[in-house]
């Protein structure tokens, strides 16, 4: 069935979506006549505009062929293969079935794979009056360009942030403004170079390794113990940079201590390469202070990556890498015209959150209300399992070493409506110690689940 809207203003564009996505994979063939705009509309119970307005887009975008008193055709797309050799659904079914996974439409009550915070936990009220404010102060500066490696006011806040909260001394000037962690990535391979390997923990958040392949890079995986990346393998390989998470591994949850940061920087000396230091949740250390960055112990050496989607929301697409100086005028160097990824009202609103003490606020309240959260779970899984929390970030990994398979953890899970992985689902390659270990992210979890 097509995914309307529930409001109905994008019933065209919900329309549009479905026929190319079977334009494009084949279910609809080059030369195949659509039906009539008034045929499809009463069919899909829908106006004849909204048909008009998709059939319109597919035209201008080529994907059909409008002839005049014949109707609309489907254009051929030369390199996109047939993958349904069978006449188009839209004749003798009725409806047009849209595409999508049974992961995707199956409903669960309970999620513990997506790293979302409940909705009710963002600031709204406080980031609307930062927003009224900074429109005010701001007026017409807001839609000038912003430079490419971010507003001076953010990166000297982010900096003056990161010295109260975690004793970093940055100089702002070599912060860098970016949509986003993943997006960061990307720069540091285009700075860092794409004909190099790089190191990535096994196992780890599958988007890491995604997105250096997707930069042309190579990921080498080597294996995280309970103390992190495995030292000796990493000497073995001829890697340029290693990717790692030393505050809270995931999935692992592992917590480097400091004899291998102090290795993987004798590494890092030895190789003329870089670390990687992904931050991703150090806010959220529930017991104790957070532990000192890799960064402070080693400049040169380290590339500092940390995002505030985690901490504000998923849409906030906003994060920081502290470069290493060399690396720094690189990247000036490297982008003579380029322009920052993120707006300047997302950027001057957020430097006023930090430079006003409002985040280190929300994030006080949000460890305040996990830690209750992790209470209440570690509550539940007392004697069902072997737990391992190292109190810091919002997840964790319980064993259930009576169950036969990864899968049937899963299955047992979803048939109770919870949703779940496993450390094998986040492996590069096989490490059948990590068997029958589920991942447990408690991030979007209400206390009142718990109950």
């Amino acid at each position: 069935m097509i995914d309307f809207d529930a409001n109905g203003k994008n019933k065209y564009y919900s329309l549009y979506k479905t026929l190319r996505e079977d334009i494009i994979s084949g279910k609809m063939r080059g030369g195949e006549r659509l039906p009539s705009k008034r045929a499809l509309a009463r069919m899909l119970g829908v106006s004849v505009t909204t048909v008009m307005l998709a059939y319109g887009q597919l035209a201008a975008e080529g994907y059909v062929c409008p002839r005049e008193r014949s109707g609309h055709f489907v254009e051929k797309l030369n390199g996109v293969p047939n993958l349904n050799k069978k006449s188009s659904p839209l004749y003798g079914v009725g409806k047009i079935p849209s595409v999508k996974s049974g992961e995707e439409t199956r409903r669960y009550s309970c999620d513990l794979v997506k790293g979302v915070l409940p909705a009710q936990l963002f600031p709204f009220s406080t980031w609307a009056r930062l927003m009224r404010r900074v429109l005010n102060d701001c007026g017409e500066h807001l839609l000038e360009r912003v430079p490419k490696d971010g507003d001076a006011q953010l990166k000297y806040a982010i900096s003056a942030y990161l010295f109260r909260s975690r004793g970093m001394e940055v100089d702002p000037r070599f912060i860098v403004v970016g949509a986003g962690a993943e997006y960061l990535y990307g720069v540091i391979v285009q700075l860092l170079g794409r004909d190099k390997p790089y190191a990535v923990e096994n196992p780890c958040y599958t988007k890491i390794p995604s997105v250096y392949a997707l930069n042309g890079a190579k990921c080498l995986p080597v294996a995280v113990g309970e103390k992190g990346m495995d030292l000796r393998s990493l000497g073995k390989l001829a890697a340029c940079a290693a990717h790692v998470s030393p505050s809270h591994q995931f999935p692992t949850g592992a917590v480097m201590p400091a004899s291998v940061r102090a290795g993987l920087i004798d590494w890092a000396n030895s190789v003329d390469g870089f670390i990687i230091e992904d931050d991703y949740d150090s806010e959220f250390r529930l017991e104790g202070k957070p532990l000192h960055s890799m960064q402070s112990l080693c400049p040169s050496r380290v590339v500092y990556v940390n995002t505030f989607s985690k901490s504000l929301a998923p849409s906030m697409r906003l994060g920081y890498a502290v470069l290493p100086p060399v690396l720094y005028d690189k990247f000036m160097c490297s982008f003579p015209d380029g322009a920052s990824s993120v707006s300047l009202f997302e950027q001057k609103t957020l430097a006023a959150m930090l430079d006003g003490g409002y985040f280190e606020r929300h994030v006080s309240r949000l460890k305040n209300y996990y830690r209750t959260v992790r209470g209440k779970l570690l509550d539940k899984l007392a004697g069902k399992c072997e737990v391992y929390d190292t109190g810091a970030g919002l997840h964790l990994v319980a064993r259930f070493p009576s169950e036969e398979c990864d899968e049937k953890i899963k299955l047992v899970a979803a048939e109770r409506g919870v949703r779940l992985k496993c450390l094998s689902d986040y492996l590069i390659s096989p490490r059948p110690e990590l068997d029958l270990c589920a991942v447990i992210n408690y991030s979007g979890l209400t206390s009142e689940q718990l109950d």
